[in-house]
């Protein structure tokens, strides 16, 4: 029990917990990655940025905010700092996170009739999920939905606020060999069930378009995607943990957007962007291995009227701090780490490293981003994979197919990534924005990769 040497408040700061709070409020906000942009766009509004249309000529100016969006799905932000255009140390600052998290997309024609009066709906696999996880709990769906008008084709977000739908598992009895391992059939044992009889397939097309404002005829075409309805929430005895669909990645773009809006930097160009697909590879055109992020500082650094031969010399000057969530140590699997190389919960941010370069980190950028964690009084922990077992990758390298400059990736410990419900620590949240505030108020000097003054 919490006694007055170690009170409850020991596991999580008051900062700790109100920020969790607004991360709880943002992730809440967010049931699709759609919803993510437009949550984030409408930020940025509020914070009297500019939106500036891909499809429309640029005007920018130092001193002015801005963003830009693409297929509604991914966002990059940018401020001008109001002595950013010295060309002897032009450069950006730059985050990158993504907006997408593992989960079930609905199929065109979604309608599973049968057996008996059951109403079932098609989905398949989008990004690496834990099945299980999804199974015996309320679930809706959100996305978008493509809706004929007078003047043509419009998108409009869905997301019902109610309990559309279940992923029930087969009982026990039927099933004797259940707790020693299962591999779930997606054609089969994790399609959502809908109606037990009262419905038909005219009930759900009816559903979505009266959600939108449409009418059935009228709904041309949708991206939907299972949503888990469990709402997130901080627990413990001493209020030590975050738990919560989407951690991975919507606690780094919320902590990066947070940093980004709250600070302003006369020296150069900071940039805050949010990718869609991460999870299933980014090679699209909103990913971060699209030409997003390049389009954006290229039209940028023209409005401005700097030059390609400045715009090339900026990229060698700057730095991205790529922000992924990272693999806190399972309390009950320690065997499964690195004995030296690994993070804990509410230890803060960690850097990930791989000598296969599937993160970014190299010794350079590592040590760029320790030494503002020192500065900023915040915790850097570091994570790597067992020498024995595979790891993941991530936004830093995808993006420097497009956009090459010094990166480092880090990210949040976190349990039970990819769960449909992950488990974090409260105090991180709070930790990363301090640590990223301070990396987009400094002003980096970089000198090839031999040298950085921090200013």
């Amino acid at each position: 029990m919490p006694d007055d040497k170690h009170p409850a408040t020991d596991g999580a700061t008051a900062e700790g917990l109100e920020t969790s709070e607004r991360l709880v409020d943002f992730i809440h906000r967010c049931p699709s990655m759609f919803h993510t942009a437009a949550s984030i766009g409408a930020r940025l509004d509020q914070a009297g940025f500019t939106r500036l249309p891909e499809g429309d000529a640029w005007e920018v100016r130092p001193g002015g905010s801005y963003y830009t969006t693409r297929n509604g799905s991914s966002v990059v932000a940018f401020r001008v700092g109001e002595d950013a255009l010295d060309r002897s140390g032009y450069h950006f600052q730059m985050t990158a996170a993504h907006a997408d998290s593992p989960t079930y997309k609905l199929k065109s024609a979604p309608a599973l009739e049968g057996p008996e009066e059951y109403l079932r709906l098609d989905v398949e696999g989008y990004g690496g999920m834990i099945d299980y996880t999804w199974l015996d709990k309320p679930l809706s769906l959100a996305g978008r939905v493509l809706v004929r008008t007078a003047d043509g084709i419009e998108s409009r977000l869905f997301a019902p606020d109610r309990d559309l739908l279940l992923i029930p598992s087969v009982a026990i009895h039927l099933d004797r060999s259940v707790n020693e391992g299962k591999a779930f059939n997606k054609a089969v044992d994790l399609c959502p069930l809908f109606s037990a009889g009262r419905l038909r397939k005219d009930d759900f097309d009816r559903m979505v378009a009266e959600s939108v404002g449409a009418k059935p005829e009228d709904v041309l075409a949708h991206d939907l995607f299972l949503v888990n309805r469990e709402r997130a929430c901080i627990w413990g005895l001493a209020d030590e943990f975050v738990s919560s669909p989407k951690l991975d990645d919507l606690q780094c773009a919320f902590a990066s957007l947070e940093a980004f809006a709250a600070e302003r930097n006369r020296r150069c160009v900071t940039v805050y962007a949010c990718f869609d697909n991460e999870e299933v590879g980014s090679n699209t055109k909103q990913g971060a291995m699209s030409t997003l992020l390049r389009d954006t500082l290229v039209r940028a650094n023209a409005a401005l009227g700097m030059g390609e031969g400045d715009y090339l010399r900026a990229l060698s000057r700057s730095f991205l701090v790529s922000c992924d969530n990272a693999h806190a140590l399972h309390p009950n699997h320690p065997e499964l780490y690195d004995a030296a190389n690994r993070c804990r919960l509410n230890g803060g941010p960690v850097v990930k490293e791989s000598a296969n370069q599937k993160y970014t980190t190299d010794a350079f950028s590592r040590a760029v981003f320790v030494a503002l964690c020192e500065r900023a009084g915040v915790p850097c922990q570091g994570f790597a994979n067992r020498s024995d077992m595979a790891g993941g990758s991530t936004l830093g390298n995808l993006s420097n197919t497009q956009v090459s400059v010094h990166a480092v990736d880090i990210g949040l410990p976190q349990l039970a990534m990819h769960s449909s419900y992950e488990t974090a620590g409260v105090r991180d949240t709070a930790w990363a924005i301090r640590a990223l505030r301070e990396f987009f108020s400094a002003d980096l000097r970089i000198t090839g990769a031999d040298r950085v003054e921090l200013a």
